[in-house]
């Protein structure tokens, strides 16, 4: 059911067993049972080109090289700094080892000039092609506007989430989940804004500054800068790596609307998945191009980032990026003649389900209310409004908060 992890959503590809596997009649190929612990028995096979393991009733595929290469032994690889020692590109590509066996729960494999590898059979299994391709990268919670209300997701406070490095993992973890997170009572101040962004990651600089703060005064050549309506869509997707984390934090306001719209992209394109797997599949292979063209006295930009509308990780088909940007979306020369129809097809359906009213989930900004936003999963928008609306905010760096999250424990 969409709303839970995505992690149920994924197209689980069924393990490929032995079928296909060369068996020469080669004089080191044995199959060996053995105990890996008190609840689990494995077995593996030294096969021409790979070593077969079964562990748990999971066939799994590790190839000689790969194996020689993920040594954990000191002369292979530093545990203190975590970073391999071996020189790979020095090993024999059809390096294999010349006898192995199990041992409390350990395989030992012994290669040509006497080196000795021991692995972990729980390890070899956590790092297996076959495990990977049916987990999950990140767990997520997918998203309605109802589910999203029912869920009750607690703001964070200012003076707490500040002092309480408990209270920053918390945060995290609802931002992990649902892909947006609020700190209420900030004060309202531009350094403020940038003392809690802080707490969270280190700020992105880009050509809008490092922390900025605007009015609809037209001073940059984006629609942003206006009082009109935004629809949903993903910022920087010009940008060859759009930006991680989008912070906005409303300083005053003396006028009407102006509310803010989000929309779970990750929940509604597996809407798409669910209905019609061919266009997923299409928005997710067909590179497009947005692109953010500026001139003005102060400004010279002229940016063009080049990828998918949804971008997978081709393992396991599990989504981790969406760029849908209508404003910036730019001239569609990168999609041959037979496909171009067939994407603005699938393009629609994607459209008409992020506009679908259940998936809209409103939210009035007001001073000290500071919102963190995926711009790699939820899009924002907002309705027209009047008088005069100051907002200030941020990007951040999406790899420092993933590692701020994983630094805590939490899966990210």
């Amino acid at each position: 059911m969409l709303g839970t992890f995505v992690g149920t959503l994924v197209k689980k590809a069924q393990p490929q067993l032995l079928s296909g596997f060369r068996n020469p009649p080669l004089p080191w190929r044995r199959v060996t049972q053995i105990r890996a612990c008190a609840a689990l028995s494995a077995t593996f096979q030294s096969l021409e080109d790979c070593l077969v393991l079964n562990y748990g009733g999971t066939p799994m595929r590790f190839n000689y090289l790969w194996l020689r290469d993920h040594c954990r032994s000191p002369s292979s690889y530093n545990s203190q700094t975590n970073q391999r020692n071996l020189d790979t590109g020095s090993v024999d590509l059809n390096i294999r080892p010349e006898n192995a066996t199990v041992q409390d729960g350990q395989l030992i494999l012994t290669w040509p000039g006497g080196h000795v590898s021991e692995f972990s059979l729980r390890w070899l299994a956590e790092n297996s092609y076959e495990a990977q391709k049916q987990s999950i990268v990140q767990p997520r919670t997918l998203w309605n506007s109802d589910i999203y209300k029912n869920a009750n997701i607690p703001s964070s406070k200012w003076d707490t989430f500040i002092s309480s490095d408990d209270e920053v993992k918390k945060f995290l973890q609802n931002y992990l989940l649902y892909g947006i997170a609020f700190v209420d009572d900030v004060p309202a101040t531009v350094e403020a804004t940038e003392t809690v962004a802080q707490r969270v990651s280190l700020i992105r600089e880009t050509t809008y500054g490092r922390m900025w703060c605007f009015t609809s005064d037209f001073s940059r050549g984006d629609t942003a800068y206006s009082q009109l309506a935004l629809d949903r869509h993903t910022d920087t997707s010009y940008f060859q790596e759009p930006c991680g984390i989008q912070v906005f934090h409303c300083l005053k306001h003396e006028g009407t609307g102006g509310r803010t719209l989000l929309v779970d992209g990750f929940y509604v394109a597996e809407k798409v998945r669910e209905q019609s797997p061919e266009n997923f599949e299409l928005l997710s292979r067909v590179p497009i191009r947005h692109e953010y063209i500026e001139t003005s006295d102060h400004h010279q930009n002229h940016m063009t980032g080049i990828g998918p509308v949804l971008s997978v990780y081709p393992w396991n088909n599990e989504m981790y990026l969406i760029r849908y940007n209508n404003y910036d979306r730019s001239v569609i020369n990168t999609i041959p003649h037979d496909l171009i129809q067939r994407w603005y097809v699938a393009h629609r359906e994607l459209t008409t389900e992020l506009r679908r009213p259940e998936n809209e989930l409103w939210v009035k900004l007001t001073p000290g209310k500071v919102i963190f936003i995926d711009n790699w999963r939820v899009m924002h928008g907002r309705e027209s409004f009047t008088g005069l609306r100051q907002l200030c905010g941020c990007y951040l760096t999406r790899d420092d908060v993933l590692s701020s999250a994983r630094c805590f424990g939490l899966l990210a």
